[in-house]
């Protein structure tokens, strides 16, 4: 189970085409804590400042999967804006400036997405962060989901999400830290996850929550949720419908499952 939790938190690096050094797989077979793996990690590339872009990705990654594992085992979870921040600093201490780890970006900012062909989504302005996410974790609050059909809670979750990251609070590591406070969010709420979606499917993840969030009315495109949703799917229902597939088996005698 530990070996997979790892996987994940690899897997999520690769929002950002990051990958990890072999030496963090190698500290991973030694089965070492989360806090013996940072310690060996920062001692392997040294404070000091590293020239190669390619050495700081794989510092990049070796960090925020160590803390990812972290925090994905730690049972603490707040739905809070706080929380979110504290996720953020967690996994981007020493790694970005200082005043950008767990702090609201003061400018605005665009991103060239591939699945747009270079153009960006459009992120809330800096000076209303505070504002929007005060309305969205407030709205969220409201729902209850067990009186929701399955095909509700994937649709409300998908909204939830992709209003969150809309927002786009940090400098960098959005995707990131929106997919472990939701990872503990919907563990929060009951929900038996399928997290292995994680290890290869980050990337369209991200994607998605791209597509939900972009319009233009010169080309006609809408907000698009279907693949997202269809990412939820198979992170919530596919899982449960398996395990109530497997009680049934069980309870009927059935070996086969």
């Amino acid at each position: 189970m530990k070996k997979n939790i790892w996987e994940i938190a690899i897997g999520l690096n690769k929002v950002d085409n990051l990958k990890p050094s072999s030496y963090l797989r190698e500290l991973i077979d030694k089965k070492l804590s989360c806090d013996e793996m940072e310690k060996e990690i920062l001692k392997y590339y040294g404070f000091r400042y590293l020239t190669s872009k390619i050495e700081r990705d794989l510092r990049e990654c070796d960090l925020v999967s160590i803390r990812t594992v972290k925090l994905l085992e730690d049972k603490e979870f707040k739905f809070s804006i706080n929380y979110l921040k504290k996720i953020h600093k967690s996994l981007f201490s020493d790694i970005l400036k200082r005043n950008y780890v767990g702090i609201f970006r003061n400018y605005n900012i665009s991103k060239n997405e591939r699945v747009l062909s270079g153009n960006s989504v459009i992120y809330t302005d800096y000076r209303e962060i505070s504002e929007c996410l005060n309305y969205d974790f407030e709205e969220e609050k409201k729902i209850d989901y067990a009186q929701l059909s399955k095909e509700g809670q994937v649709k409300r979750i998908s909204k939830f999400t992709s209003a969150i990251w809309q927002v786009h609070p940090f400098i960098e590591g959005n995707t990131r830290t929106t997919a472990i406070f939701l990872i503990k969010y919907l563990k929060k709420l009951g929900f038996k996850l399928n997290e292995d979606i994680f290890i290869e499917n980050s990337l369209y993840f991200r994607n998605a929550l791209v597509l939900s969030n972009y319009s233009n009315r010169e080309l006609k495109i809408s907000n698009d949720f279907r693949f997202l949703t269809s990412f939820f799917m198979k992170l919530i229902i596919n899982y449960n419908e398996r395990l109530l597939l497997i009680k049934e088996k069980l309870e009927q005698g059935e070996a086969d499952i």
